[in-house]
């Protein structure tokens, strides 16, 4: 029986590329021959769910095999009962135990909003990573911010939540979840706004025990990867699905330092075994 790692990528702010990372992940890890299951927590929306229907599409029209994770999509009731919320969770959290049981990493992807599951997600997370637009705006939902002298003054309404599915963590005798702050969408042009919110990450990360990480930059790369199901993991090589551009080694990089954050050991990036294989 296994006991898999459990990453929750979060956040309550939409837009912030958490779909995004989240297929990165699972396509790492697929590639270093963990087995993976993935949960999509935004059954309506469906960003993850759809990424994976397009690269089943893409493998089926280009006769290439990709990596995919046992995947699950999840949908919150609409004005569920106490007594069914209730239920809801405990089948949640049952469920994520059990794939935790049966595979190496379980990746989930949650919506950008908050609700029963969105919490029970966190409170199930060995590794939490919550990516956050490059904007001044988009801390508020970390911290809140003195806006003559731009100090935090406390923690914002999912840092909340965050520390409640610790506490929660800590009463059950659960080993305490790592949590990383990645700056997403990141200019590629050093401005004051970009030093403010790493000064600002870094005080609060030091008072609410998360740690900020330079994330992944504004390219439209992401989007053109998204149509075809793929991600910058399966570019190059001799049995790449395209090749690779000065952008896309520069993404690459990027990537590499989030997953050096996580203890993946990014040397070299890709496996050797390159799992991107015609079919016969």
């Amino acid at each position: 029986m296994k006991n898999g790692k459990v990453i929750v990528v979060g956040n309550e702010k939409g837009g912030t590329g958490k779909s995004t990372l989240a297929m990165h992940l699972i396509v790492w890890f697929l590639r270093h021959g963990k087995s993976v299951s993935s949960v999509d927590l935004d059954g309506r929306q469906g960003t993850l769910s759809h990424y994976i229907q397009n690269r089943v599409a893409y493998s089926e029209t280009h006769g290439i095999s990709l990596g995919l994770p046992e995947h699950l999509s999840v949908s919150v009731r609409d004005y569920a009962t106490t007594e069914e919320r209730e239920t809801d969770e405990k089948t949640f959290s049952g469920t994520i135990e059990q794939l935790r049981r049966e595979n190496d990493i379980v990746i989930i992807d949650t919506p950008g909003s908050d609700g029963a599951l969105f919490r029970t997600a966190h409170e199930t997370a060995d590794i939490l990573i919550s990516p956050i637009n490059d904007s001044l705006l988009d801390l508020d939902v970390l911290a809140k911010v003195e806006p003559e002298s731009l100090t935090v003054k406390a923690p914002g309404r999912y840092a909340q939540t965050v520390w409640r599915a610790r506490q929660k963590r800590a009463a059950e005798h659960r080993p305490q979840m790592q949590w990383f702050v990645v700056r997403n969408r990141v200019m590629h042009v050093a401005t004051r706004n970009e030093k403010v919110m790493w000064k600002l990450l870094t005080a609060l990360g030091g008072r609410i025990g998360f740690t900020p990480l330079a994330g992944l930059g504004e390219r439209i790369i992401y989007r053109e990867l998204f149509l075809k199901g793929l991600t910058l993991l399966d570019l190059g090589g001799k049995n790449g699905a395209a090749k690779l551009s000065a952008a896309h080694l520069a993404a690459r990089q990027e990537l590499r330092g989030i997953l050096a954050a996580l203890g993946e050991d990014v040397s070299p990036l890709t496996n050797p075994q390159n799992d991107l294989k015609k079919q016969g």
